[in-house]
């Protein structure tokens, strides 16, 4: 592969990946090598992120698709040698941006987005499906605002064990304005009992002034990139606030 031709994305915008494929794989073996190589690039690639999630949900039964759309993956990062996390100095202020998709269509379960920022720096990100069904888009948003919140809280709790602590509570942005709504207000919870007690704890964070929430439109929204396979244009913009390109030295995913 170190002669193929690069992709402009790391995963296509269709189709789909799913297990209906009938075409398996003989031998899965090189097929599981690549993958499990290539979630080591996730740490400092958030940009691989979403295809990466995609491939290793076929692990037990790959197809030639999936060996197909692994490939893409290298594909992508053969063009983009140059691209990497660039930290700098910034102010001491945590700031995520959570989202959600509207469900995979083979099994309706969606897809959560988390990247959070230690004042300009992307220092954990997260493409991981959610373990249930949600019944609407709100319960979903408010899963994946969940799950930002409690990375939140651990990171929070890091800096104060290295003695540093924020100014200020840190931030979550969210495109959905029913899930900050849910957060923010307890009326709401009576037409949402059908979620799980555990995901109510961002309103306790958020009354106690632990957490703060932001709307923001879904043009802007960060987290997009690690919920859905994007069109090229949307998905560099997105990539542009996360990598830089440097042309003195190829960071080779470092």
């Amino acid at each position: 592969m170190t002669e193929c031709k690069a992709a402009t994305t790391p995963i296509a915008t269709t189709p789909t990946l799913s297990t209906t494929s009938n075409d398996l794989l003989s031998d899965p073996t090189p097929y599981r090598c690549l993958v499990g190589a290539l979630q080591y690039a996730t740490f400092t690639r958030p940009d691989i992120a979403f295809a990466m999630n995609g491939v290793c949900q076929f692990m037990h039964k790959p197809s030639t698709v999936h060996f197909v759309a692994g490939k893409r993956i290298l594909r992508y990062l053969k063009g983009t040698l140059e691209k990497g996390v660039l930290f700098q100095p910034g102010p001491l202020a945590l700031i995520a941006f959570t989202d959600a998709n509207c469900g995979d269509t083979s099994d309706r379960r969606s897809t959560s987005g988390v990247v959070v920022f230690l004042g300009n720096n992307p220092i954990t990100w997260l493409s991981k499906k959610q373990h249930t069904v949600s019944r609407s888009s709100t319960e979903a948003e408010y899963r994946s605002l969940a799950t930002g919140a409690a990375e939140l809280a651990w990171l929070r709790q890091v800096l104060c064990d290295l003695k540093l602590y924020l100014p200020s509570a840190p931030l979550i942005w969210g495109d959905n304005t029913s899930a900050l709504a849910l957060a923010s207000n307890p009326i709401f919870h009576g037409c949402t009992k059908h979620i799980e007690v555990d995901y109510h704890f961002v309103h306790e964070k958020v009354v106690r002034g632990d957490l703060s929430l932001q709307f923001i439109s879904t043009h802007d929204q960060l987290a997009d990139i690690f919920t859905k396979a994007l069109p090229s244009t949307r998905f560099l913009l997105l990539c542009s606030k996360l990598l830089v390109c440097s042309t003195d030295h190829q960071f080779e995913g470092g």
